[in-house]
C-alpha cells in the first residue's frame, strides 16, 4: 500500500506496512484522505537525521489522530494519541525510513503516544530512534527529493527558512474501511495551517530577472535617489512630485517668435492658460524655448501629436511634454517687464502648488524677497545687486566714529599763558620728581 507525497521540492512515495502496523497506517491513510497533511510545513529538519512534519500549527506540539479529530468533530471527547505498534523487525537502518512520532507523557492525564506527527530518516543506521519511535513504512521513489531536503538552510530551531511543504497527498491504495464518523472535505485546503512569515515555498529570493526588467528597477531606484538628492538641495519641492501633464516644452524657436505668436498658433487645439517664451535675464533675448499650458490633458496630447516639427517663422520646432516643475515653485516665469512673481510664498499661495506647504527658511529673518534671489538660473536682477559693497559696523562703533568726527570738527580753544606761570609749573613739577631729603639740603 503506497501514498504520494507532492512536496515543494519534490515527489515522495511511501509503502506502508499495513499488515505489522495496521491501526498505525489506519490513523496514517485516513488522516491524509481527510487532506489533514495538505500545505503541512516541515518544521524539524536535521542535516543527515531526519525531517519532520505531520504538525498543523509547525510548533511540534500540535497533532492529533484521526479518532481524536472524529470526536472533536462530533462534539464528543476522545484521547488525542494512540498506543504505538514497537515491532523489533522495523528499525532506523535504512534511509528514507518512515517513522510515527511518539510524544512523551506529561501526567497521568496526558499518556504519550502517536497522533499526526511523523519522520522521514535523511541518514542510515540511526538504531538509537528504535523503541522510541514507531516505524510503518519506507520511501520507495523520491531520494533525489531527500537530498534536496538534506540540503535545506535552516535556523538555530532546525525550521527551514524557507518553507518546504507538502502541496497535495495522493493515496494510491487504501484497504481499511473508513471509522464511523469520519466526514471528507469537498475540496483540499488552499491556505497553509500555520501563520508562517519566513519565505514562502513558491518565492524565489535569490531569482534573477531579466535584463531589460532589472535595468527598469536600477533606473527607477537611481532616480528615486536623485529626486531626493535635488529635494535636500532645494531644486524639488518634494521628492515624489510630478512633472504637469498639461505643459508642453517648445524648443528651436526663432528668436523672433513673440509668447503671443505661439499662443495664437496654439490655440486651435483648445484653451491656453499661458504662454511664455524664456528669456536672458540681462539682455532680455529670446533663448529659444518656451513653456505652453492648457486647460486640459488630451488637447496637451493634441498639440504635442500635431505640432511637432512644423514650420513657424522659418524655423522646425520641437515640442515635447514638459518635465520641469519649477512652475510648483512659482519660480517658473522670468517675463523681463514683469519680473519673477512675488507674491506667492509664505502666507500667499503655499509652497510647492499647495497652499498648506511653506517653504524652508535658514534663519528667522529671512524674508521671501531675500529667498527670491536663490531661484532660477535666469532670475531678473533687482536693484540691490547693483549697489556698492559696504562694511558692516556695529552701532556702537559707528557712533563713536560720529563722536570722533564731531571732535574733530570742533577742537577745543587753546589759551596763551603768562609765561612767568609757566616757569612756575616746571619748577614745581621738577621738584615733585625729587627726593624729600634732597629737597631739603638744596633750600
Amino acid at each position: 500500500m503506497s501514498v504520494l507525497f507532492e512536496t515543494s521540492l519534490g515527489d515522495i512515495v511511501i509503502d506502508l506496512e499495513t499488515e505489522l502496523c495496521p491501526k498505525t497506517c489506519e490513523n496514517f491513510l485516513k488522516l491524509c484522505k481527510v487532506y489533514y497533511y495538505n500545505l503541512n510545513a516541515f518544521f524539524n529538519v536535521s542535516k543527515d537525521f531526519l525531517a519532520q512534519v505531520g504538525d498543523p500549527t509547525a510548533t511540534g506540539t500540535g497533532g492529533e489522530s484521526i479518532w481524536s479529530l472524529i470526536a472533536s468533530q462530533g462534539g464528543s471527547n476522545a484521547p488525542r494519541y494512540f498506543t504505538p505498534e514497537f515491532l523489533p523487525r522495523l528499525k532506523h537502518r535504512q534511509r528514507g525510513a518512515v517513522s510515527m512520532a511518539v510524544a512523551p507523557a506529561v501526567a497521568e492525564e496526558h499518556k504519550g503516544g502517536c497522533g499526526s506527527q511523523f519522520f522521514i530518516t535523511l541518514g542510515e543506521n540511526i538504531e538509537y530512534l528504535d523503541g522510541k519511535h514507531a516505524v510503518f513504512g519506507h520511501v520507495v521513489e523520491g531520494f533525489e527529493t531527500l537530498d534536496k531536503l538534506n540540503d535545506v538552510f535552516v535556523d538555530h530551531d532546525g525550521r527551514p527558512l524557507k518553507d518546504v511543504r507538502i502541496r497535495h497527498v495522493e493515496i494510491l491504495e487504501d484497504p481499511f474501511e473508513d471509522p464511523p464518523g469520519l466526514k471528507v472535505p469537498d475540496s483540499a485546503p488552499t491556505r497553509p495551517p500555520d501563520n508562517s512569515t519566513r519565505i514562502a515555498e513558491d518565492e524565489d529570493p535569490l531569482e534573477t530577472l531579466p535584463e531589460e526588467e532589472a535595468e527598469a528597477i536600477r533606473r527607477k531606484k537611481a532616480a528615486q535617489a536623485s529626486a531626493l538628492t535635488l529635494e535636500m538641495v532645494g531644486d524639488l519641492p518634494f521628492a515624489n512630485v510630478r512633472p504637469p501633464e498639461n505643459v508642453l516644452f517648445v524648443c528651436k524657436l526663432n528668436p523672433v517668435t513673440r509668447d503671443e505668436d505661439l499662443e495664437l498658433i496654439f490655440s486651435r487645439f483648445g484653451t491656453i492658460m499661458s504662454c511664455q517664451v524664456i528669456r536672458d535675464k540681462t539682455t532680455g533675448d529670446s533663448l529659444q524655448y518656451a513653456f505652453i499650458e492648457f486647460d486640459k490633458r488630451e488637447e496637451a496630447e493634441q498639440a504635442y501629436f500635431k505640432m511637432q516639427n512644423v514650420l513657424v517663422d522659418d524655423r522646425r520646432i520641437w515640442v515635447d511634454f514638459s518635465q520641469s516643475v519649477a512652475r510648483l515653485n512659482n519660480q517658473w516665469s522670468n517675463d523681463v517687464k514683469m519680473g519673477p512673481k512675488r507674491g506667492a510664498g509664505r502666507g500667499k499661495g503655499g509652497f510647492g502648488g499647495r497652499d498648506d506647504l511653506e517653504a524652508t527658511r535658514r534663519y528667522r529673518g529671512q524674508t521671501e524677497d531675500r529667498a527670491i534671489e536663490y531661484g532660477m538660473v535666469f532670475d531678473v536682477p533687482d536693484s540691490g545687486r547693483q549697489r556698492r559693497r559696504s562694511r558692516s559696523r556695529s552701532p556702537r562703533v559707528h557712533d563713536r566714529s560720529k563722536e570722533r568726527s564731531l571732535r574733530s570738527q570742533s577742537p577745543r580753544p587753546r589759551h596763551r599763558d603768562d609765561p612767568r606761570a609757566v616757569r612756575e609749573r616746571r619748577r614745581s613739577r621738577s621738584r615733585d620728581h625729587l627726593p624729600k631729603d634732597r629737597y631739603d639740603r638744596r633750600r
